[in-house]
């Protein structure tokens, strides 16, 4: 499949949160207002202003207490159902080149919270003029040649891009080397997205929203369905 994809390491990831700070810088996007809530993760959810968050998680597994970090952020994924769900080019669209889901001002004219429930992930945010935003796989730096800013700064390896297959390959290597000493290991709906994270735990211990590829692929159904339907309810209503 042409395009291009992440791949993210969460076994290589230090919450140093360097991708998301660079995410922030590269999109002009203002800090937000944080508190001690008792973690060091910060802010505490995704925004229309935070397209990336790196998610912290204590959690005992093999009875041993483990930090677990995720740098969440949109999946881009391959049929992506908020674009389905939105069915206006013009707000939401799927780059041909990259495969990059872009988002534009006119989701303003969406129904954003339609939006944000068919995502499987619940990523998109709304500003409260109801535009809506995300990540959009720094698209303009891409098209110029350059990787994503969050890939740019990562120190240790952890975030990668690149062609998808080259992607794929990666991840598949990368897993079979982490399944050794860690056997719980697994790669995130690779098939379905083009942000393959590998995880050493399992996907629900990482953060609620690492959800299994099945449950997108029931949501992406359930979006056709009402657009194909859409028309006929409309005719009844008018009868």
């Amino acid at each position: 499949m042409p395009g291009k994809s992440f791949f993210i390491d969460t076994t290589l990831c230090t919450a140093c949160r360097g991708c998301q700070v660079a995410c922030k810088q590269w999109h002009d996007l203002p800090a937000e207002k944080t508190s001690n809530r008792g973690t060091y993760q910060n802010p505490a959810d995704l925004s229309f202003m935070t397209y990336k968050l790196v998610r912290f998680e204590e959690v005992v597994t093999g009875g041993k207490l483990k930090w677990l970090f995720f740098p969440d952020q949109c999946r881009h994924c391959i049929e992506p159902p908020c674009e389905m769900a939105a069915d206006d080019r013009k707000a939401i669209f799927k780059d041909s080149a990259t495969g990059a889901v872009i988002y534009t001002a006119n989701t303003k004219k969406l129904d954003a919270q339609e939006i944000v429930d068919s995502c499987p992930y619940n990523v998109p945010r709304a500003a409260k003029d109801g535009t809506l935003a995300k990540c959009d796989m720094c698209i303009d730096r891409v098209e110029n040649g350059l990787l994503p800013a969050c890939v740019k700064t990562c120190p240790t390896g952890a975030m990668n891009f690149g062609d998808r297959d080259e992607m794929l390959s990666m991840a598949r290597k990368r897993l079979s080397v982490v399944k050794k000493s860690q056997s719980k290991a697994q790669l995130l709906d690779a098939d379905y997205v083009r942000v393959i994270y590998l995880v050493a735990e399992k996907p629900s211990l990482y953060h609620n929203f690492a959800v299994a590829s099945n449950t997108a692929f029931d949501i992406s159904r359930k979006v056709a369905l009402k657009r194909l339907f859409k028309p006929l309810t409309d005719l009844t209503a008018v009868l």
